[in-house]
């Protein structure tokens, strides 16, 4: 019980981080880059990733959490995936129209339950599957306008859609093989990360806006944004890891998508951004989505807990009924008598 409690509100703290540190960077990212004209997203991740990097190594000083060595060379490709991942979801947005990599970001949700149910045999229920179809359709209705399709743009996004669901698999499959927790796999993995971003970041970002990142003028003003934008990403990183370690990857992606929805509002709200019916139409459809979905999940995560309980009741039941029958049939021999080679043995002990 107090187990059960402790990991619900575990998942709970982690799902609130994330959307609070989610919504906070993408507020502060799109002051920097929309008011302030730093659009270097990819160079700019790859600092995010060596300042969490950085802030772990300091707590594992401080010994906020233990360090556990596992096998290097999933740790290096899960880190050089999920790198490559970043890249092509940035590219995604700079080769289509902002519908289509919306539409992108959406596809990311069925891919990943086909990928976990064909390679890892994981079930999806009906009713889990029509909420996540409502919630896909609200934000579909929500953020997709224009669909302009490109040869180019298309395998970018179809690659970055791939790379995304197998690296979020594997923060999840890697965590439960190795018995390690989302901090320890964040901290051992961050560096490939940010040597992978760092490398591509530049050239990504001067093929997407035609401008150096190293030649930007850095003001005052830029680099307090860019500070801050890095400390928020220590809090985004680390409940991501913890999000996907504690629920899964689909559920990780419907909070995405409850971030988009609260982004938009936001904008809408704090920074006057255009807002239309069709906004708050798809907005209600994708939380009545959210809703049922999180009911759903419960209600089958507690008929599971239920049936685990009375499998285990039963197997206690059943091993006290041998045990009672064990104990019945050494107390009374095949001619119903009592066995004299206890007695025997009995007056043996008295005799000496």
């Amino acid at each position: 019980m107090g187990e059960g409690a402790g990991f619900q509100l575990g998942t709970v703290g982690a799902l609130s981080l994330s959307v609070v540190s989610s919504v906070s960077i993408v507020i502060c990212n799109k002051a920097l880059m929309s008011s302030l004209g730093f659009i270097f997203a990819t160079t700019l991740t790859s600092w995010h990733l060596l300042v969490t990097f950085c802030s772990l190594h300091v707590a594992l000083l401080m010994k906020l959490f233990e360090h556990k060595p596992f096998d290097r060379k999933a740790v290096m490709g899960f880190g050089v995936l999920n790198g490559i991942s970043i890249g092509l979801l940035n590219l995604s947005l700079g080769f289509n129209s902002v519908g289509f990599y919306q539409m992108t970001k959406l596809a990311i949700i069925p891919c990943t339950v086909f990928l976990e149910t064909v390679f890892l045999a994981k079930k999806f229920s009906r009713s889990i599957q029509f909420s996540l179809s409502i919630l896909l359709l609200g934000v579909g209705i929500a953020t997709v306008t224009d669909l302009q399709l490109n040869l180019l743009g298309s395998v970018v996004s179809l690659l970055a859609i791939v790379t995304t669901c197998v690296a979020q698999i594997m923060t999840n499959t890697i965590q439960k093989k190795f018995k390690v927790s989302s901090t320890q796999l964040l901290y051992q993995s961050a560096p490939y990360q940010a040597l992978t971003l760092f490398v591509a970041g530049p050239f990504l970002d001067g093929l997407l806006t035609n401008q150096n990142v190293f030649a930007f003028n850095y003001t005052p003003q830029v680099l307090i944004f860019i500070v801050l934008s890095c400390l928020i990403s220590v809090s985004v990183n680390f409940s991501t890891f913890l999000v996907i370690g504690k629920t899964s990857p689909v559920t990780y992606q419907v909070l995405g998508h409850l971030k988009t929805c609260l982004v938009l509002t936001f904008g809408y709200v704090l920074l006057h951004d255009p807002f239309s019916w069709r906004n708050i139409f798809g907005i209600s459809v994708a939380i009545v989505g959210m809703v049922l979905y999180s009911y759903f999940c419960t209600s089958e995560g507690q008929q599971k807990a239920r049936e685990a309980s009375s499998q285990m009741l039963q197997v206690k039941d059943n091993d006290s009924e041998a045990l009672m029958r064990a104990e019945s049939g050494a107390g009374i021999d095949a001619d119903g008598a009592a066995p004299t080679a206890t007695v025997w043995s009995s007056n043996k002990d008295l005799r000496a």
